[in-house]
């Protein structure tokens, strides 16, 4: 079995599984190539820069001290195997365990739902805007195929958006909003674009991005149609 590709890893955080204190590990690979990723140095599958031992030695030595740990990327799901064994075992040492996944593999999302606990996952435009946005022809359906999965399981999920005017206007939003709620969707979180990679020639305005986040009816309207709506700003 192939050994388990880390690139990255924050130590401690309170806001990347919900109400419990977590390490993450991004792993390396990625089957998309969004507009606006932040982690591109991780996109390609190749040597982690963490020794998956002394990360897991790390890890053991946090118990009590942490209460999860969460698999992000890159795409974590993209290790496959590897993952699953490696999420299997920070598991056995007591802790949740999280997974943000952009929904690009439902069957290992399947596989790996005896494990894993809390899912944050990435509904990132309309269909009509996803090749656009990540450069592939599939990836909205195997998006929605993971969300269904998911939802199966009756375990903790948050959907995400990241509202990029490029790609999500504000009536996008309010139809993807419609079509998680018609799936039973309760956690919805929407978050305010960083502008990380923008030229002058496709730059947003501050007005572009706030947009979603400073029209109270609107955001109300959202609001009612989930038991919780996060507005990352």
């Amino acid at each position: 079995m192939p050994e388990i590709q880390i690139g990255g890893l924050v130590p401690f955080t309170t806001i990347d599984y919900p109400g419990k204190l977590a390490a993450v590990l991004f792993l390396r690979g990625c089957p998309l190539r969004c507009a606006y990723c932040s982690n591109r140095h991780l996109l390609d599958l190749g040597d982690g820069e963490y020794d998956p031992e002394k990360v897991f030695d790390f890890l053991r030595a946090r118990v009590g001290k942490l209460e999860a740990v969460v698999f992000s990327g890159g795409e974590a799901l993209m290790q496959s195997d590897a993952l699953i064994e490696y999420m299997r075992r920070v598991k056995d040492l007591g802790f949740a365990i999280g997974l943000h996944t952009n929904g690009f593999y439902p069957e290992q999302l399947q596989r790996a739902s005896e494990i894993v606990d809390w899912v944050g996952l990435d509904f990132k435009t309309t269909r009509e805007n996803y090749r656009a946005l990540v450069g592939n022809d599939i990836a909205y359906d195997r998006m929605v195929a993971c969300l269904d999965t998911w939802l199966k399981t009756g375990h903790g999920l948050e959907v995400r958006t990241t509202c990029d005017p490029h790609f999500v206007s504000k009536s996008d939003l309010l139809e993807i909003a419609k079509i998680l709620a018609a799936r039973g969707v309760k956690n919805f979180a929407v978050q305010k674009y960083v502008p990380h990679f923008d030229d002058e020639r496709d730059a947003t305005t501050a007005a572009d991005r706030e947009q979603f986040f400073n029209d109270t009816e609107y955001r109300n309207k959202i609001n009612a149609m989930f038991d919780t709506v996060i507005w990352r700003e």
